[in-house]
C-alpha cells in the first residue's frame, strides 16, 4: 500500500508539472518519448534476459505499450482539446475501467470493488465538477481510451505476476514494460510528432527529465508491484486519490480557487470508499520471491 501513496503524490505533482508546464507548449509525442527512453535507460542495465520465460516477458511488454504507450499518448492528446479542469473530470472514470477489467480476469463481479470504485468516483467528481461545452467529445474519447489502456495495463501486470512466478525481483524484469511503451511510442512520434515544438528553456528540460525518472521510471515500478499486494477495489480507489492532492498541490503553488465544501465532501468520499474495498489479503499474492515484501526501509 505504501508504494501506492508514494507514487500518488508523485503524480499528483505530474500531473500539475504536464498541466501547466508542458501542455500545448512542447509536442505531446515527443514529451512521452522523452519519459519512455529515460525510464528504459535506468532499467536496462538492471534488466535481465536470461532464465525468464517468454510469456512473462511478453507479457510485460504490452503491459507497458498499453498502461504507458497507449495511455500518456491519449492523455496529452487531450490536453489539446480539453482543459486542466476537464482531464481531472474525465480522469475519474478510471477506477470502474480497473474494476471491471480485474473482475474479467477474475472471473467474477465483486459488488463491494465496483461500490468503492463508484464512491471514489463519486468523490472526485464533486471535487471538480465543473460545466463544460459541446467541444470536450474528442478529448472525452481520447482520455477514456486511455483510462482503459492504463487499467487493461496495470490488471495485467497484478495477473502476470500471479501467472508466471519468477525467481528474480520484480525489478529486473521491468525494462521489458519500458521496451513496450518505446515500441508505441516511438513510430508514434516519428509519424505524428511536431519536429518544430521541442523544449525550449531549462525548465521545460528538466520537468521532462523529473517526469522520466521520478513519475515514469519509479513511480510506473512502485506503482505496479504495489497493485500486486492489494485488492482491485482498494488499487482502484488509490488511483482516484490523484485528483484531490492534484487539485490541492494546484490550488497551494498556482494558486487557483475551488470550493472548500466540494473538495472536503469529494475528498471524505474517496477516502471512505477504501472501507468497502474487498481485504488485500484475498488478492495479495504470497509465497513468491518477486511479491513479497520487501523488509522495512528498504526501497523497491
Amino acid at each position: 500500500m505504501h508504494y501506492l501513496v508514494i507514487v500518488t503524490l508523485l503524480w499528483a505533482l505530474s500531473f500539475n508539472f504536464i498541466g501547466v508546464f508542458l501542455a500545448n507548449q512542447v509536442d505531446s509525442y515527443f514529451a512521452v518519448l522523452t519519459r519512455v527512453v529515460i525510464a528504459l535507460a535506468l532499467f536496462l542495465p538492471i534488466t535481465r534476459f536470461k532464465g525468464v520465460n517468454k510469456g512473462f516477458m511478453l507479457g510485460v511488454a504490452f503491459c507497458g505499450a498499453f498502461q504507458f504507450g497507449l495511455t500518456y499518448l491519449g492523455l496529452y492528446l487531450a490536453f489539446t482539446y480539453l482543459t486542466v479542469a476537464e482531464v481531472l473530470l474525465f480522469t475519474v472514470l478510471t477506477p470502474l475501467h480497473i474494476t471491471l477489467i480485474n473482475d474479467a480476469f477474475e472471473g467474477r463481479f465483486n459488488p463491494w470493488a465496483f461500490v468503492a470504485a463508484a464512491l471514489a468516483v463519486m468523490g472526485a467528481v464533486i471535487i471538480r465538477a465543473e460545466p463544460v461545452d459541446a467541444g470536450y467529445l474528442t478529448g472525452f474519447l481520447l482520455l477514456q481510451g486511455a483510462n482503459a489502456a492504463f487499467a487493461l495495463g496495470m490488471v495485467s501486470y497484478k495477473h502476470l505476476v500471479k501467472r508466471y512466478p519468477q525467481p528474480l525481483p520484480l525489478r529486473n524484469s521491468f525494462g521489458y514494460f519500458f521496451m513496450g511503451a518505446l515500441l508505441v511510442v516511438l513510430p508514434a512520434w516519428w509519424l505524428l510528432g511536431n519536429k518544430n515544438a521541442m523544449p525550449t528553456t531549462g525548465l521545460q528540460w528538466g520537468i521532462l527529465l523529473w517526469l522520466g525518472v521520478l513519475a515514469t521510471a519509479l513511480g510506473q515500478f512502485w506503482w505496479n508491484k504495489g497493485a500486486t499486494q492489494v485488492s482491485g477495489g482498494t488499487l482502484a480507489v488509490m488511483n482516484n486519490a490523484t485528483v484531490p492532492l492534484g487539485i490541492l498541490i494546484n490550488v497551494l503553488v498556482w494558486h487557483s480557487s475551488f470550493e472548500l465544501w466540494r473538495f472536503a465532501l469529494g475528498t471524505a468520499l474517496i477516502v471512505g470508499s477504501l472501507w468497502f474495498a474487498p481485504s488485500p489479503k484475498k488478492y495479495d499474492i504470497q509465497g513468491s520471491k518477486t511479491c513479497s515484501h520487501p523488509p522495512a526501509g528498504k526501497s523497491a
